[in-house]
């Protein structure tokens, strides 16, 4: 028995009768959205000067501006596509040539061991 009795037991909180006294779950999307200010318009930014906007998956320039670039685009696009087809014949050069080299080294080893096996082979004999 504790000396000054449990002074700690909380009462229990009693059920609420409803789950919100709001109407708003009652209305329809579009209401809700004007009335709660949900509507958020298209995210922008404004990026080295240049304000652009997210459209249908992609960012699109507000201003004409970054249109003038296009051709710049399409030059590093090319030069962009022209490295991956380089990059990729030199990873095919280097898996060849690490080839070439076990195939070598693999011989190597067994011209040593063959050699290995004459000498002992000779002393043999002597």
């Amino acid at each position: 028995m504790p000396l000054f009795g449990n002074s700690f037991s909380p009462k229990k909180t009693p059920p609420r009768k409803w789950a919100s006294l709001s109407n708003l779950h009652l209305l329809d999307r579009s209401t809700r959205e004007v009335e709660l200010g949900l509507e958020y318009g298209t995210p922008t930014m404004n990026l080295a000067g240049q304000s652009l906007k997210f459209e249908n998956g992609h960012w699109v320039s507000e201003s004409g501006s970054f249109l003038g670039d296009r051709r710049e685009l399409q030059r590093l696009r090319k030069r962009n596509q022209q490295l991956e087809e380089e990059n990729n014949l030199l990873r095919l050069k280097v898996d060849i040539l690490l080839d070439m080299l076990s195939e070598t080294t693999a011989e190597s080893h067994l011209m040593e061991k063959e050699l290995e096996e004459l000498k002992q082979h000779s002393r043999k004999k002597k």
